[in-house]
């Protein structure tokens, strides 16, 4: 198993590229279910997860096929309808075959998901979401069968908004009969990303990018290209890693709108943000401010920017409260980000975080995707040497980010680790 060493104090000084957001790639790459041809999804990066949902989607007869950061899917051959527990339960975008193989055969066999070891991410909204569009729904042996001889057009209203039942449901209702409405639709960029991506498959929706879509069905789509958007999580990780290394460095490929939130909060703890078409620069203050952050839906401040914003404020000039509205629970790197010497007590659904001055090294566990990325900015400031371990969590969602991190000017090697 393998680990990252990082001997801290280094600062970040370069120019590197973002890569194709992972959240969105895994809406887009099951949507190709919804039509029978040959598509190509640029800007794909090379993540763990984009290969578990490959290996899912080959399970049902897909060819997919990644060259670079081109994949090509092959629908063609597409016969099984059935989605396994040995795939899905290594993550919970899994879920996203439900809708396009309802919708397009009739018919779906889908495990209940798996993923991040943190918090309850029930796939109620999705379930209850097909019902209202007429399908017939049995959950049995931790699996959901779901068949219907054709979908149709419903009112459907979010009690709370989330990105996955609303991918799911604008996937089933593109072949619907008929119209359907989604109110209180999750706006997040990869949402509107995979609603693009539909239209340009020959899909009616109106209302893109806002919280209210109507869709009007179609008999049938056909296979397109698309360029995947750039990763916003990985834009911060990497603002946020430069920000606690006191360094200046330019990423280039952004797409500024998606981090709104997170550029007025660094700039609220002293970074500059300089923005020049699809590149920001960044410049970190001799000190940060602390600042209280709290995530909740987009355009807010993103729950996945929660475990670096805590390892950012770790080392902050006085006390900020980080509140996570979105997931209770999803605070698993706090204990190790203590063990490198922050000063944080979690209550309920925040960290108090009071500022250090130093941190130090040590070994510690990744425990989740966002919490490892967490514990690599730690490190990176911690006075001597800090190992990660169980880094196949950061492999999910964040290419080679060690390579990066060295282009920059990090001291940080993979290498084979051990179980922790």
């Amino acid at each position: 198993m393998d680990k990252f060493v990082i001997r801290g104090g280094k600062k970040l000084h370069g120019t590197i590229t973002i890569d194709g957001a992972k959240n969105a790639s895994l809406a887009l790459m099951p949507a190709a279910l919804l039509a029978s041809g040959t598509f190509q999804l640029r800007n794909t990066p090379n993540l763990r997860d984009v290969s578990t949902m490959s290996a899912l989607l080959r399970t049902m007869g897909m060819v997919v096929d990644l060259e670079g950061h081109v994949l090509t899917l092959d629908t063609t051959g597409v016969r099984k309808h059935e989605a396994p527990y040995e795939h899905v339960k290594k993550m919970r975008a899994s879920i996203y075959v439900l809708g396009p193989l309802l919708a397009r055969y009739g018919q779906a066999k889908v495990s209940l998901p798996g993923g991040c070891a943190w918090g309850p991410r029930p796939v109620d909204l999705h379930i209850e979401g097909i019902k209202k569009l007429g399908a017939e729904v049995e959950l049995r042996e931790g699996y959901i069968f779901a068949k219907a001889s054709r979908l149709t057009g419903a009112r459907i209203q979010f009690d709370i908004s989330s990105v996955g039942a609303t991918g799911n449901i604008l996937m089933a209702a593109v072949l619907a009969k008929g119209t359907t409405v989604i109110e209180n639709a999750a706006i997040e960029p990869e949402i509107t990303a995979l609603a693009h991506f539909l239209v340009c498959m020959g899909a009616k929706i109106d209302g893109v990018g806002t919280n209210r879509l109507e869709i009007q069905g179609v008999d049938e789509l056909h296979a397109t290209d698309i360029e995947t958007i750039p990763d916003r999580i990985e834009t911060g990780t990497f603002l946020v890693a430069v920000a606690m290394t006191g360094g200046s460095v330019t990423l280039r490929h952004v797409e500024p709108e998606h981090f709104r939130a997170l550029s007025a909060k660094l700039e609220d703890v002293g970074c500059r943000l300089e923005f020049n078409n699809s590149c920001v620069t960044i410049t970190a203050p001799e000190s940060i401010r602390a600042a209280d952050a709290t995530a909740t839906i987009f355009p807010g401040f993103p729950t996945d920017m929660q475990a670096q914003w805590t390892a950012l404020m770790s080392i902050a000039q006085g006390t900020a409260v980080v509140t996570d509205t979105i997931y209770f629970d999803r605070f698993k790197h706090v204990p190790e980000l203590i063990r490198l010497g922050a000063n944080i007590e979690v209550k309920e659904n925040a960290a108090v975080v009071r500022g250090v001055k130093r941190l130090t090294g040590a070994k510690v566990m990744s425990t989740d995707l966002r919490a490892s990325a967490s514990l690599i900015l730690a490190g990176l400031v911690a006075e001597g040497t800090t190992e990660v371990l169980r880094v196949y969590h950061i492999d999910r969602g964040y290419e080679a980010i060690e390579r990066k991190l060295q282009a920059l000017g990090a001291d940080i090697e993979r290498v084979a680790g051990e179980e922790f």
